[in-house]
């Protein structure tokens, strides 16, 4: 075995293991709890109608309720695996429909996002008037919580004959744009005064100097907003899909969780985007590594 084998081995061993002890530790106080939560309805239900039982009957029994009130790890990794497996992809019972058509949505509010908060910001940093005239608006429109905000642009676009996903979009952007417009103004205004002053007497214009100086050096400010841009939208359509009555989407299936009291589903569904959200922001992260390594090639 190589000495490269091994530090690989090393490194990748530095990086697995305290997410492992973590995630270990996580799911035994998973279980713990599903069992403290769900023997009371247990004993109430399943074991009062025995003549006898035990401590591991009682385990058993409240780590496969029927309707538990906390789901153990493994119902709902069994619930996930069922709905995958055993429905077709376009029927309305499988998980993937419903992630898909939250994805879809989450990326074109996200698309929306960053075009406006990059537009937003070109325009503030070169522009002291709009610099102090939009800015202030700007952080103050996020102090309006997306519960109360979504049922109006909702109504308010259901009426001009608009539904589908584009409501659902603007609410994602609505989310996306305002870290990505902070960074973006923090990122333009990052170059040094050695930078600009230097630039300025090769009699640049404003455009050169936007795409040879400011946006190299706005790139570092401009991925992590990308990041915490995506996983808003992400939520952002989720809250969108709740008060429309949608028929798809992991909010709508949310939805139906709760309206039947299906604790396995709900969860499911909150599984399901939470491994959404890992891949959106994943590829944000893979689109920025690309995009970094060319820089320093270049």
């Amino acid at each position: 075995m190589t000495t490269r084998t091994l530090s690989w081995g090393r490194r990748l061993t530095f990086h697995t293991l305290p997410v492992s002890v973590v995630l270990l530790a996580v799911v035994v106080l998973w279980y713990a709890l599903a069992v403290a939560l769900n023997a009371h309805g247990t004993i109430d239900r399943v074991l009062s109608h025995r003549a006898s039982w035990n401590t591991a009957d009682l385990i058993v029994a409240s780590l496969n309720a029927t309707r538990p009130l906390l789901p153990a790890p493994h119902q709902i990794v069994a619930d996930i695996w069922n709905s995958l497996t055993q429905w077709p992809v376009t029927s309305p019972r499988n998980l993937l429909l419903h992630t898909w058509v939250t994805a879809s949505a989450a990326l074109t509010g996200f698309a929306m996002g960053v075009a406006l908060g990059i537009l937003l910001a070109v325009c503030i940093v070169h522009s002291r008037t709009l610099d102090k005239a939009l800015l202030p608006w700007i952080v103050a429109s996020q102090t309006i919580p997306v519960l109360a905000i979504a049922p109006i642009v909702l109504i308010i676009l259901g009426s001009m004959g608009i539904t589908g996903m584009l409501p659902k979009a603007t609410i994602a952007m609505y989310l996306c744009f305002f870290p990505v417009t902070i960074a973006t103004v923090q990122g333009l205004r990052s170059p040094q005064k050695m930078e600009m002053e230097l630039v300025h007497t090769w009699a640049a214009s404003r455009i050169h100097i936007f795409w040879m100086v400011r946006l190299p050096s706005a790139l570092p400010y401009l991925f992590p907003a990308f990041r915490v841009a995506i996983a808003s939208g992400l939520v952002g359509t989720m809250v969108a899909e709740l008060p429309t009555g949608a028929q798809a989407g992991l909010g709508a299936r949310l939805l139906t969780g709760s309206y039947y009291g299906n604790t396995v589903q709900i969860w499911s569904a909150l599984v399901m985007a939470s491994l959404l959200g890992l891949v959106l922001t994943g590829m944000v992260t893979l689109a920025e590594r690309l995009v970094m390594r060319k820089r320093k090639g270049a």
